[in-house]
């Protein structure tokens, strides 16, 4: 089996760590975060990359989930392992004892990484100033955010998430949202299932030129 692992940028560092943890060392082509804002983007960013990987790869571990409708009606040439979750999100959400598709839970916005690789809300106010102006990126930020009031902080045990600096950068996030800040359990768990072969039920094994439906990641 030749094996590639397409990560989104969110999610690159949690990958490493997953092949280190389980001694795997397939190549990573990485999809850039900045398409999260828009899905259709993000869709067209996949379909490019997948169209270019190299002949001689017959399965790809994808490291991110269905993230707003990214993989609807994707369909490649090789086997598609894909985590059985929402989003990145959700990825990092779920734990040896906890799983669904969806684990975040409504009117909370979650923090995960080291701030450079990592999602963040400065991290999409960035994103928004590549395409607006200052002024109408202040107004759709606002709008994005108008509906969280807590700003959860998800612990998966690879960075020190307890950190002094990083907890009061975290603070400042959460005072832009207008939001209470804490701290969630999560793992790397999936990914290292991802890495090691171990796709259960939590997976998605999609064969090749079958297109991929919102409809799989939920019909557990």
């Amino acid at each position: 089996m030749n094996t590639i692992i397409l990560s989104c940028t969110t999610l690159l560092d949690y990958v490493q760590q997953a092949q280190l943890t389980c001694g795997t060392a397939f190549p990573i082509m990485e999809l850039d975060r900045q398409y999260h804002v828009e899905p259709a983007r993000m869709r067209e960013h996949i379909l490019e990359t997948l169209s270019g990987l190299p002949a001689d790869i017959d399965t790809v571990l994808v490291a991110m989930g269905f993230c707003g409708g990214s993989w609807q009606d994707v369909s490649c040439s090789r086997t598609l392992v894909i985590p059985r979750v929402s989003d990145c999100v959700a990825l990092t959400l779920t734990t040896p004892e906890r799983y669904a598709p969806d684990l975040k839970e409504p009117g909370h916005m979650y923090l995960f990484g080291d701030g450079d690789t990592g999602f963040s809300v400065d991290a999409i106010y960035d994103s928004l100033l590549e395409k607006y102006d200052r002024e109408m990126a202040d107004i759709v930020f606002d709008m994005y955010f108008e509906h969280y009031h807590h700003l959860d902080i998800i612990d998966n045990g690879l960075y020190d998430c307890y950190d002094l600096a990083y907890v009061e950068r975290a603070q400042k996030e959460a005072e832009k949202i207008h939001s209470e800040l804490d701290f969630v359990p999560g793992s790397n768990i999936l990914l290292e299932k991802l890495v090691s072969g171990k796709w259960d039920s939590q997976f998605l094994v999609v064969s090749p030129d079958t297109p991929v439906t919102q409809g799989l990641f939920y019909d557990c």
